[in-house]
């Protein structure tokens, strides 16, 4: 997959793909990331990148013309159609960010991350230019760069290769709609606390029947609304029953 980021701060960017599993997949020719500099693509002796917006208020606002420059030199040089190319613009009015896209994304040969700043980017390169709009949270950054690696972050590792076991994504919260299961290592005594006896008991249905048991017990407890979209079996549904009802008769204790 080749990773294109567009941003005014290209800095940002590089000690996080010389260092875990980033640098893994680059060695391993996984991925492609190339970082460019929107300055690099004005036109004027200042390098002006942003403007005042239109109709008055507070901040700058990224112009279109640097952004489109770009997006046409790299498709130029990489000779490639528009339908190859996912173009995504890193905005709080994008599409909430989740596993599922994610995995939608970690499909794709090429991205193109356009990382807004100040007060956003031009609406033109939203409707005109960009493929896909994308939010990583309901609040506000400075600019688009946290937002860009997460965004990269969630979809490498999905790519066949860069982990090092396939289970370890197939465990991971959110992939299977729950929570993760609570994680124990050595020591199994700390601090008078132990590990649980079944993780020690070497029984692997056990352990795995503890862990789908825990990832939903965590589910229901901290984000129940997961539970709508989950395939459950009836003794797991069951299973929720009860402890609804031990809530409720917690609550009138």
């Amino acid at each position: 997959m080749r990773i294109d980021i567009l941003t005014l701060f290209p800095q940002v960017f590089e000690l996080p793909f010389k260092i875990g599993i980033f640098q893994r997949a680059i060695d391993r020719k996984l991925i492609d990331v190339n970082i460019h500099n929107i300055r690099d693509y004005t036109h004027d002796k200042h390098h002006m990148a942003d403007d005042y917006p239109y109709g008055g208020g507070a901040g700058m606002v990224l112009k279109p013309e640097p952004i489109f420059r770009a997006v046409d030199d790299l498709k130029k040089k990489m000779d490639i159609v528009e339908e190859e190319s996912t173009i995504i613009s890193l905005t709080p009015q994008g599409r909430l960010f989740c596993q599922a896209i994610a995995q939608e994304l970690s499909f794709k040969n090429h991205l193109i991350l356009i990382c807004g700043h100040y007060e956003g980017v031009d609406e033109r390169v939203n409707q005109y230019l960009a493929t896909d709009e994308i939010s990583i949270g309901d609040y506000v950054l400075s600019g688009g760069e946290p937002a860009a690696l997460v965004v990269i972050d969630a979809v490498t590792r999905l790519i066949p290769g860069v982990l090092g076991s396939s289970d370890s994504l197939e465990d991971d919260s959110y992939t299977n709609g729950l929570l993760e299961y609570p994680q124990y290592t050595r020591p199994a005594v700390f601090r008078e606390w132990q590990v649980p006896d079944i993780l020690l008991s070497g029984n692997h249905a056990h352990v795995a029947k503890w862990r789908r048991q825990q990832s939903i017990l965590r589910t229901l407890k901290r984000r129940p609304e997961l539970l709508d979209k989950v395939k459950l079996n009836s003794k797991e549904k069951q299973y929720i029953n009860r402890l609804l009802i031990d809530q409720s008769e917690e609550k009138l204790d």
